[in-house]
């Protein structure tokens, strides 16, 4: 049976691999179109199982909020080269509109979603067959809250989404916390949040230096004290000062906008950023 154009653009279609490989499997496979999907997609375990030792540090990061539900996925790859191919990130942004519809509970579930053209684990497999890197899924967050928002920083690379006690919280502001988890990188919302073996080891971070700067030993657990809230007023966010305004932490600016608003959850990804 003669291989058609059309035969090739529509395997193409469905595992996005490459022309030749696409009639290649055609061929072997007698023009039978599952055959052929059978072959292009064995090539693509074929090909993972030999980079399963590679580095998947680079991909694409997006994110997206529906009503209350945010989220965030990150799949990874090995070189920024393929990262910004336009087939990656429509593949990012299948799995992405998977996530937001189905609302799953763990990366795990998310992979297992069934597509028009398969489960997303074995899209990203095909994937792999089309350009002969490592990928994977890296990352998949997401919240609840009565207002969420989300934002993708450019180049794809870091996102962000943040859950509000109230809704209806206006996009500028909404948009400008987000931007600050993605800035500021805070570790917590507040310093109740932060696990006490973390507040420990800066305590003892702190001591230590003043130790080393020839501090008398009984003012030690004073001076690591404001190390800490030094720590608190940069790593926790309604403490952080306002990217925008360095005059007002975050907490004042949500209470200009409104005295009960604050931040319930957030949630940030980043490859190399």
């Amino acid at each position: 049976m003669a291989v058609t154009m059309a035969d090739i653009q529509h395997l193409r279609k469905m595992t996005g691999a490459g022309m030749m490989d696409c009639k290649n499997a055609l061929n072997e496979a007698g023009g039978d179109f599952d055959k052929a999907m059978e072959i292009i997609r064995k090539k693509g375990q074929a090909v993972a199982a030999k980079r399963e030792d590679r580095d998947a540090s680079e991909g694409c990061v997006l994110a997206a909020t529906d009503g209350e539900f945010a989220a965030i996925v990150a799949l990874q790859c090995e070189t920024d080269f393929v990262a910004k191919t336009d087939g990656f990130i429509e593949l990012t942004q299948m799995i992405l509109d998977a996530a937001m519809q189905q609302k799953p509970q763990t990366k795990e579930e998310l992979l297992a979603i069934k597509l028009s053209n398969g489960a997303i684990s074995q899209l990203i497999t095909d994937k792999v067959a089309s350009t002969g890197e490592k990928m994977e899924l890296g990352f998949y967050e997401y919240i609840s809250a009565p207002s969420v928002t989300s934002y993708i920083h450019m180049g794809n690379k870091l996102a962000t989404i943040v859950g509000f006690n109230k809704p209806n919280v206006d996009e500028h502001v909404g948009k400008d916390i987000a931007m600050q988890v993605a800035a500021m990188n805070p570790v917590s919302i507040t310093p109740n949040d932060i696990p006490a073996e973390i507040k420990e080891k800066e305590l003892e971070i702190a001591r230590e230096k003043a130790r080393e700067a020839g501090k008398p030993e009984n003012l030690l657990d004073r001076i690591a004290e404001g190390a800490l809230q030094k720590f608190y007023k940069e790593s926790t966010l309604l403490q952080q000062e306002y990217v925008k305004d360095n005059k007002l932490t975050i907490e004042q600016f949500l209470k200009q906008t409104d005295k009960e608003l604050s931040v319930t959850i957030f949630k940030r990804v980043s490859l190399n950023v």
